[in-house]
């Protein structure tokens, strides 16, 4: 019974392991129905009495706990969003292409997450505990504004009705507690706007981390090229027969160009006319970052001189030149920089690395030119508002002392004066929150057009007017557009950074781009499988992503800068927004702490805020980043060394099998110092005389490596550390041999039978 059971275990396990069995499929799958068979016969049949009911009970429950866990993985596979449509895109256009739509999903997620955050915590609570709207002068429209609130213009530029909502930072009221749960907004506040910021910085990094562990092949860059071409350069996810003959036909081109690179790199060029127009191309590049940023800031400066005309005079245009100008380079600059890049002939992916560093630079340096003009703004609305402050100071201290003195007494009652009729300042948060909504907006009409113009519209005049033009349409000029993989998302990570720096002044930013991203998912996959066609050379996507997500986190390192520098730096509007009536917008930290906080943990956070431990504190950190540089460097040579010891071993026992001599210089230099192994002496056994040479006659011919007496020489388990062959020519017969130098064990050399006993050959 116990030969039994483990016979059953051996097939069960036979059957987990049969995948990874190097057999044919044939063979494969008779031992499976075998061994399934067996199993079926025999795991039931295990028990005996009593026991046996319960054994065939426990098998039947670990067959029907298999069942349900696959059934589970199914059914989280099936729940993955989009899982079916990305999949689709990936058999029509390669992995290449669904790698987009994977990352774009990624960033749904985390936005949902953050949109969670804001919306729970911010949002809600203003909406349920909070004052209701028209009872404060931050929550109630201006009287002058009241008859166009609702106007379609109006809300489409977010002012009326959307301006004083809680899409904005202004709408939120400045008490410490709401509501009956005694919520404290302002601290939720800013406590949920650096949050975003670490939340998202964990969520990269772990994604980071994850991408470097499963990303790699093992192998150092240039090893085994052609090897891994061949047998790894296959999508097996292509699903359509042209896609499959590009990727062919791609297959093709990157052998021809291992083989092109290596000639090239041999070439003869004028290095002097090379690196003369790769200067002048980045010149001509740099100027145009330049211009773009300048044309940024002079429309900027644009805007704020129109901001002070009355805005019934105000073109369309002019009231959306700061968003129409940036979105219009963000077109026209790439395909520019692409232009120019033809100049510096460099090779396809370091041209490709170029490219996209000039677009991620473009992006950035228009992103700080749009928040420096912004911030000027800013500090010219600070100004204005410290005067309307003053005024309203000066305003109340009259109608006090005016009141008191006229009436003679001290019992003032507070001046009535409806919300709608009160004096407001700029609200400077507000503008900016504004203006980073109206800049997502824009980039969301200006991609979704192109998709449109350019992608639909090109494929609908190629597919029905081939048929009746003078050229072949498809095959040359417009022909069917490819899907823009780096450009899309390039565009997809700037887009997140302004997610995360309008969010802090406009919290409704976060659920507008939710809705953005899952708009863009639908219309994006029908707009690739209707209009686009699959690249020429479509290249198997990496397991690692860690460019683009490197991108993204250096998009939110420099996110984050112009939220720490509001919050540490600025004042906050007087008569809008959470932070009103404070100097700085982290005095309500310090302000909780002293008023809801025991006074020993006031002490901890003032010991904490000490230079001199965060001083040591930074110093600290900095020695362990040093140190474990160090340790990683050092982990790095060890699998360098590792690998270089497992090639050794592979090319010796790749040697050993083909009985060739050792291709490490260090084993040559050894076998270099043994002496001749033809001289091996046969382990002790009797030979017969050696041969009588008849004069006249030829001595007998051995082949190289060979004995006297006709038995090859085993040349890697037999060697000897006699002297070496001598090299003169052999002018008389062989004579008797003595033993091996040193050999005091065995008998020594004299009269009577055996190898090197017997007299000299008689000479005729």
């Amino acid at each position: 019974m116990e030969l039994l059971k483990e016979e059953v275990e051996e097939k069960k396990k036979l059957i987990t392991t049969l995948r990874n069995k190097p057999w044919r499929m044939k063979r494969r799958l008779q031992q499976l129905k075998e061994a399934q068979a067996f199993v079926e016969k025999f795991e039931g049949a295990l028990g005996k009495g009593k026991g046996r009911k319960l054994y065939a009970y426990k098998v039947m429950m670990a067959k029907k706990l298999i069942k349900f866990k696959r059934d589970f993985e199914n059914f989280k596979t099936a729940c993955i969003p989009w899982e079916r449509k990305i999949k689709e895109v990936e058999s029509h256009f390669g992995s290449s292409v669904a790698s987009y739509f994977i990352f774009l999903r990624w960033m749904y997620g985390l936005n949902l997450v953050l949109f969670g955050l804001m919306f729970g915590l911010v949002v809600m609570p203003e909406v349920l505990m909070g004052l209701p709207y028209g009872s404060i002068p931050r929550k109630t429209i201006p009287r002058p504004l009241q008859e166009t609130a609702m106007d379609l213009s109006v809300l489409l530029d977010f002012g009326g009705f959307m301006k004083y909502s809680v899409l904005f930072y202004g709408y939120y009221n400045d008490e410490r507690t709401i509501g009956v749960l005694q919520f404290r907004l302002p601290l939720s506040y800013l406590l949920v706007g650096v949050g975003i910021f670490g939340y998202s910085l964990m969520v990269v990094i772990r994604m980071m981390a994850r991408n470097a562990n499963e990303g790699g092949d093992g192998t150092d860059e240039g090893d085994f090229n052609f090897s891994w071409k061949m047998f790894t350069s296959w999508d097996y996810l292509i699903g359509n027969p042209e896609t499959a003959d590009n990727k062919f036909a791609s297959i093709t081109t990157s052998f021809k160009e291992s083989i092109v690179d290596e000639q090239e790199n041999q070439k003869d060029e004028n290095i002097h006319l090379r690196r003369f127009l790769r200067v002048l191309a980045n010149f001509f590049i740099l100027c145009t970052l330049g211009g773009s940023g300048y044309l940024i800031y002079f429309v900027v400066k644009r805007s704020q001189e129109f901001a002070e005309i009355n805005q019934d005079n105000l073109s369309w245009f002019e009231k959306n030149e700061v968003e129409f100008v940036m979105s219009l380079l963000g077109l026209v600059c790439p395909p520019l920089f692409e232009t120019i890049a033809e100049l510096e002939e460099y090779h396809p992916r370091i041209a490709l690395k170029w490219q996209l560093g000039r677009i991620f630079a473009l992006f950035l340096g228009n992103l700080y030119t749009f928040l420096f003009a912004l911030f000027d703004e800013v500090n010219a609305k600070l100004e204005n508002e410290k005067s309307i402050k003053n005024a309203t100071i000066t305003a109340y201290n009259e109608y006090y002392s005016n009141y008191s003195s006229f009436y003679n007494t001290t019992d003032v009652p507070p001046l009535d004066i409806q919300p709608a009729d009160a004096i407001r300042g700029p609200c400077w948060e507000t503008a900016v929150g504004i203006e980073f909504v109206k800049l997502t907006v824009s980039d969301i009409q200006v991609t979704y057009l192109t998709i449109l113009i350019g992608d639909f519209l090109r494929a609908f005049l190629v597919r029905f007017l081939n048929y009746c033009w003078c050229w072949d349409l498809e095959a040359g000029f417009p022909s069917y557009g490819e899907f823009d993989i780096s450009g899309n998302v390039l565009g997809l990570i700037f887009n997140q950074g302004m997610i995360w720096m309008g969010a802090f002044y406009a919290p409704g930013l976060v659920g507008l781009n939710v809705l953005r991203l899952l708009s863009s998912m639908y219309y994006q996959c029908w707009a690739v499988m209707s209009c686009n066609v699959p690249h020429e050379r479509v290249f198997k996507a990496s397991r690692s992503n860690n460019f683009y997500m490197a991108l993204l986190l250096l998009v939110l390192f420099l996110s984050l800068l112009p939220v720490v520098y509001t919050i540490m730096t600025l004042s906050p509007s007087f008569d809008c927004g959470p932070f009103s009536g404070r100097e700085k917008m982290y005095e309500i930290v310090m302000e909780t702490i002293e008023k809801d906080l025991p006074a020993f943990i006031g002490n901890i956070f003032t010991y904490a805020t000490n230079p001199g431990l965060i001083l040591p504190a930074v110093l600290l950190m900095v020695l362990a980043l040093y140190y474990l540089n160090a340790l990683s460097k050092g982990y790095q040579q060890a699998n360098l060394d590792l690998k270089k010891k497992m090639q050794i071993t592979r090319d010796e026992e790749k040697n050993r099998r083909n009985n060739k001599d050792s291709t490490n210089q260090v084993m040559k230099d050894l076998d270099d110092l043994l002496p001749n192994r033809s001289l091996i002496p046969p382990p002790e056994e009797e030979e017969p005389p050696p041969p009588v040479v008849q004069k006249g006659s030829k001595s007998p011919k051995l082949k190289p490596g060979s004995a006297a007496n006709g038995r090859g020489v085993k040349l890697q388990k037999e060697v000897s550390l006699a002297a070496a062959n001598p090299r003169g020519v052999v002018n008389r017969p062989p004579g008797p041999r003595g033993g091996p130098p040193g050999n005091v064990r065995g008998p020594q050399p004299g009269p009577g039978r055996g190898r090197g006993r017997g007299g000299p050959p008689p000479m005729q």
